[in-house]
């Protein structure tokens, strides 16, 4: 689920649609949960189904290190890619925001922590990076990691409206990581390896 503050806007005729911050949403916040209304399809369900619908999980769903395709079932399937994402996701099937997101700012993602299947060249932001492949996650975890932990002390200051999606022992453990009293895990643990 996307945080409430948040509204689905269009962007412009090269990116389409995003999602909006509609108030302040400060760094540590929980800005996505995964939650029992998302679909999880193993790729042997994606590989019997008609092309129209392997056309839509491909646009709109990510991989899980299980392989699977989760399509979220509200808004959060139209947050953009960008090299400079404010959110992050973690090992724990949740993202944060990274940095303050202000009102009528995108919410956006790196998609190279999200298993995609074949590279694809991405909205040229200034970067050096122009073109998203599926081994980012590999490449650039070390860098998401610092990002989040950069942050994670900050989630027991936030509101986190998205809370209650979060199951109570997940949540201690997450009360123990920002006080300190534990490592967080990588976001590596998202990693899936395609396998041709």
């Amino acid at each position: 689920m996307i945080h409430p503050k948040t509204e689905l806007k269009f962007i412009s005729q090269e990116i389409g649609y995003g999602v909006v911050a509609t108030e302040f949403i400060p760094a540590g916040t929980i800005t996505w949960a995964l939650d029992q209304l998302d679909r999880e399809f193993t790729p042997e369900m994606f590989n019997a189904m008609d092309p129209i619908y392997k056309t839509i999980l491909d646009t709109y769903s990510y991989r899980n290190n299980k392989g699977n395709f989760i399509l979220c079932w509200d808004n959060g399937r139209f947050v953009n890619h960008s090299f400079y994402s404010n959110c992050l996701t973690t090992a724990y099937d949740f993202e944060i925001a990274i940095r303050d997101i202000l009102p009528g700012e995108q919410l956006t993602d790196d998609y190279g922590y999200l298993n995609i299947s074949e590279p694809f060249e991405a909205f040229d932001e200034g970067t050096e990076r122009k073109v998203v492949f599926p081994d980012d996650l590999i490449n650039y975890h070390n860098i998401w990691d610092l990002q989040i932990k950069s942050v994670f002390n900050k989630i027991l200051d936030n509101e986190q409206p998205l809370q209650p999606l979060i199951k109570n022992d997940l949540w201690l453990k997450i009360n123990r990581i920002a006080k300190g009293e534990e490592e967080m895990d990588s976001i590596l643990k998202n990693y899936y390896p395609e396998r041709k």
